[in-house]
């Protein structure tokens, strides 16, 4: 195959770099590794939030390295997270060196309270799903893509009961 075919009007090699921005961003996030994460935007990059339960549209925007790195630290408050990809497609954008992408993804958040009564799960661990999608700008910076605007925007919640969670009483 030639990486230089076009797929879709993106090139196999862009394409294949823009899917890989796309999972280091979940990768990332689900290592809380907040520095990396924010070097995947553009210095000018904005992250356009939801405000679950209130708004799931994307609502609270963020500009900037230092803005998304405090809006992601939220990370931190959770036991584990858990981005599964579900899938992606990209485009060119409007001006050379650009692109866009539409990106799905299940959102697992994992939360262990230390109540021994909980309203949804008996104060069991619980993994708060989020069906999302990303809606992305992208441009290239540095001669590498970077992400210069990415939109959050949740399909639905659930919130499910989990069993067992790694590292938790002894377990490895």
């Amino acid at each position: 195959m030639n990486p230089d075919a076009p797929v879709s009007g993106v090139t196999a090699a862009d394409a294949a770099a823009l899917a890989d921005l796309v999972a280091r961003y979940a990768l990332y996030a689900d290592e809380r590794d907040i520095p990396r994460l924010t070097g995947l935007f553009t210095p000018d990059g904005v992250l356009v939030l939801p405000d679950p339960p209130r708004a799931l549209g994307p609502v609270l925007t963020r500009t900037g390295h230092e803005e998304i790195a405090a809006a992601m630290t939220a990370l931190e408050s959770l036991t584990m997270t858990f981005h599964a990809l579900a899938g992606q497609v990209f485009d060119p954008g409007p001006e050379p060196g650009t692109a866009t992408g539409a990106v799905a993804c299940v959102a697992h958040h994992l939360s262990v309270r230390d109540s021994v009564s909980d309203s949804v799960h008996d104060g069991g661990p619980t993994d708060l799903v989020w069906h999302l999608r990303y809606a992305d700008g992208y441009r290239r910076h540095d001669g590498a893509w970077r992400i210069a605007r990415r939109e959050v925007r949740i399909d639905w919640i659930e919130t499910r009961p989990v069993r067992r969670v790694r590292g938790r009483e002894g377990e490895r």
